[in-house]
């Protein structure tokens, strides 16, 4: 069974700076589990078939201006099929002002009552990307995540394998930190997931033999980012002489995350490889490939060999 998150109204209000026309309880309180948002023109005709208590409730002009051309038999009747439903919280748009009757409905059925000043579509899209980023699935893994040239890049392996040192010879080489050790990873929509680290212990790395060190403080704020997509997978892995590892890169590999597929390569370890050199043209070659561009595609043309049709491969990661 998949697990339900939650984020607070109290989160939400200070994220989107809405002002609280009425709570029944403290906004700390008023846990809101989806991220889907619900305009209640049809609930205030009567059809409450398929309605979603869940949901946030929007209203703008439209609404407003329906439940004004009412009359006060009709009004009330209408506010009660909806609000009876007792939805999660109702935004007033626009900075319209509420009517009496309005902000009255809500405390008889103790339904939270906010407003905003922005226009109804831009908050729409922003309280959606927002639930959908506070209440994506999610999972922690084992790694190191940094951006590299705008890419997304997530670097595994063993304890010991490199991660953390590759991690700062990036750093000093002008790309970004996001989480060392432990990458908190969420799925952000059906293609695209999103990485950041734990709070508690954002912007360190623990380097063998000298220990936990802070990157903010220590390269600058330039050094480090909150969270950034996952472009690709690079597994560090000891070398093995028996294996035989792609040396062209005309197979596409890929790891599951969540139900994403994101490409990946294995890089052997061996003594004097510059990891930081390798993760960098890894994740501009991932770049190159999104764009269009393969290179051995085209080194065999320009051999006069038959193209291969790639074939695509999953691979496990981390293997419990």
């Amino acid at each position: 069974m998949s697990q339900t998150y939650s984020v607070s109204l109290e989160k939400i209000i200070e994220n989107h700076n809405l002002e609280t026309v009425y709570l029944p309880k403290p906004a700390d309180e008023i846990l809101i589990t989806t991220a889907e948002i619900n305009r209640p023109g049809i609930v205030l005709t009567g059809y409450i078939d398929y309605f979603d208590s869940l949901r946030i409730q929007i209203l703008g002009w439209t609404e407003l201006g329906f439940l004004r051309n009412m009359s006060d038999d009709e009004r009330d009747r209408a506010l009660g099929y909806w609000l009876g439903l007792r939805p999660a919280a109702a935004v007033v748009t626009r900075g319209l002002t509420i009517p009496d009757y309005f902000i009255d409905a809500c405390e008889k059925y103790e339904v939270p009552l906010l407003k905003t000043d922005e226009e109804t579509s831009p908050f729409l899209a922003a309280l959606i990307a927002y639930l959908n980023r506070e209440l994506a699935p999610r999972i922690t893994r084992h790694g190191v995540l940094v951006e590299v040239y705008g890419e997304g890049v997530l670097i595994t392996g063993d304890s010991g394998a490199g991660k953390s040192e590759a991690a700062i010879e990036l750093i000093k080489r002008g790309h970004r930190l996001i989480a060392d050790d432990a990458v908190e990873i969420r799925k952000i929509s059906d293609k695209t997931l999103r990485g950041n680290s734990p709070t508690n212990i954002r912007h360190f790395i623990e380097l063998r033999g000298i220990g936990i060190i802070d990157a903010r403080r220590l390269f600058g704020m330039g050094a480090v980012k909150p969270s950034e997509k996952i472009d690709m997978v690079i597994q560090l892995e000891a070398w093995d002489s028996t294996k035989a590892y792609d040396r062209l890169g005309l197979d596409n590999e890929y790891v599951n995350i969540l139900g994403v597929r994101v490409p990946a390569i294995s890089v052997p370890i061996t003594p004097g490889r510059n990891l930081a050199v390798i993760v960098e043209t890894a994740a501009m070659n991932n770049r190159q490939k999104k764009m269009g561009f393969n290179a051995a595609k085209d080194l065999m043309v320009n051999l006069g060999m038959e193209a291969v049709q790639p074939e695509d491969k999953e691979v496990d990661i981390w293997k419990n």
